[in-house]
């Protein structure tokens, strides 16, 4: 799996929404400190000092949604967040 530092970069660039894996995404939301919840096929991310909850699913082919992608890009520029550290 390609480091949180490429996905992060990825997401940012908003040049390749439709070809991220959908376990990549979980990766990066993790490495900035969201915590997760699973109920079903929807997992739920929260983190303390965003107002906004993240909701995704992966699509039949294991790649994150393009418009959640937009979403999750458009949290982290609003809130400038980096990484915490790189696992």
């Amino acid at each position: 799996m390609a480091s949180t530092k490429k996905i992060l970069d990825a997401v940012l660039s908003g040049r390749s929404d439709a070809n991220i894996r959908f376990g990549a995404v979980r990766k990066l939301l993790q490495s900035l400190g969201f915590d997760e919840r699973i109920k079903g096929g929807h997992f739920i991310y929260s983190r303390g000092d965003v107002v906004e909850i993240i909701n995704i699913q992966s699509d039949s082919g294991g790649k994150a949604k393009p418009y959640q992608v937009k979403q999750i890009r458009g949290i982290i520029t609003r809130y400038g967040m980096e990484m915490s550290q790189e696992p």
